[in-house]
């Protein structure tokens, strides 16, 4: 990795022109001719996720504003958390701003829209969100996080020692409820674990009280939340209210300020998983992503006169780094704006070895579209309103 930003000059003078009255942020170098486009959540129930997102992009293009020769422009476009407009944006981007290569978006419905996109244009997708990519039929779309499965499965693998036998399911009744409600009931299956319950309400629900009520008459030694962001407190609030004492667990889709705030006390003591960049202070010295991770702390405080306090921009500055080492793998015979740069991009973004992030190490193929491995998983607990890396686990009861 360190080879990969050596190639890199310091950051030239940047154009940021924002333009009133439309979801649209153009950020680029002088002379800027590869071209990406970004989009992402920045309004709606997912933009707790999406404001981080655009930030990491950010930070990750005042780090590398250019690369083999090519100054980088962004051009980032809200799609108001709606999978339609996250698709339309797509095309856009594609068909009228000629973008050389995708990144987004901030729900598990609206990447799974713009990876269709992506392949119908022939166009590679980023995407800093899990999405589920079976076949060949969406090869031109590679994933920056970690997969639901390997994340989920290391959640069940805390519950297994921790003495649980039994869970409880909460989520959103949309993909990522489904994503998150699959990954458990294989895992839990696998360690003897039952699944006693899997209850849904929707991103806009102002109330699970129902859904709690019958979670509570089960008796659940545990309730695994399958949700994210700002509505995924809404379970944990309930919880606290009926006063539950099992343990509590959720997905890395948590893991941001406003999670935190609005979840307050209901939260301590939940358990999640998350990619090293969270905890990295906690990480050895001479540990290759903990480097990578206080890097973009660095590049990200500069930026914005604070530390990041999610793990979302990460994600996001994660996939601006895996497109910018294909990049400077593409021959200079090759250039942007081009339909054989594109495909050009694309296999290089597939031949992608060993490239450091801040959530892990990222190895990509056309066969293993997601790039991460074991190495990019971290239990957390909530301990006084801070994110801790977990002990080794405790026995029953909180």
């Amino acid at each position: 990795m360190a080879s990969f930003l050596e190639m890199f000059s310091a950051p030239r003078a940047l154009r940021w022109l924002a333009f009133a009255g439309v979801s649209c942020l153009s950020v680029a170098a002088w002379g800027a001719d590869l071209k990406v486009g970004v989009i992402s959540s920045l309004s709606g129930p997912v933009s707790a996720l999406g404001i981080p997102y655009e930030k990491g992009v950010r930070a990750a293009h005042a780090r590398i504003p250019e690369v083999a020769g090519h100054g980088i422009e962004v051009i980032v476009l809200d799609d108001a958390s709606d999978p339609a407009t996250a698709a339309r944006n797509a095309r856009k981007l594609v068909n009228e701003d000629k973008v050389d290569v995708l990144v987004g978006t901030s729900g598990v419905p609206g990447a799974m829209a713009i990876a269709a996109v992506a392949q119908e244009l022939k166009t590679p997708l980023v995407s800093p969100t899990p999405v589920s990519l079976p076949g060949p039929d969406h090869d031109w779309t590679v994933v920056a996080s970690q997969p639901f499965e390997l994340m989920v499965s290391a959640v069940v693998k805390r519950m297994k020692a921790e003495g649980v036998k039994t869970v409880a399911f909460i989520g959103f009744s949309d993909a990522l409820g489904d994503l998150a409600y699959d990954s458990l009931v294989r895992s839990a299956g696998e360690l003897g674990i039952e699944v006693v319950a899997n209850e849904r309400y929707a991103r806009g629900d102002m109330s699970v009280a129902g859904q709690v009520l019958k979670i509570m008459g089960k008796r659940p030694d545990a309730v695994f939340a399958g949700n994210s962001g700002t509505p995924g407190a809404l379970p944990y609030l309930e919880l606290a209210n009926r006063r539950y004492s099992g343990r509590i667990y959720g997905t890395h889709g948590l893991i941001n300020a406003d999670f935190v705030r609005v979840g307050g006390r209901s939260i301590e003591g939940l358990e999640v998983p998350s990619g090293p960049v969270l905890v990295a202070e906690q990480l050895p010295a001479g540990d290759p992503v903990r480097d990578a991770s206080m890097a973009f702390r660095a590049s990200y405080q500069k930026l914005y006169g604070a530390p990041p306090t999610d793990a979302f921009s990460a994600y996001a500055y994660d996939a601006y780094l895996v497109l910018a080492d294909a990049a400077s793998r593409v021959g200079p015979d090759v250039q942007p704006g081009t339909t054989a740069y594109r495909q050009a991009l694309k296999d290089a973004i597939l031949s992608t070895r060993e490239l450091v992030g801040t959530h892990g190490i990222y190895n990509f193929g056309p066969d293993s579209r997601y790039g991460s491995d074991e190495r990019s998983v971290v239990m957390v607990r909530m301990e006084g309103g801070q994110w801790k890396l977990a002990a080794q686990p405790k026995p029953p009861g909180r």
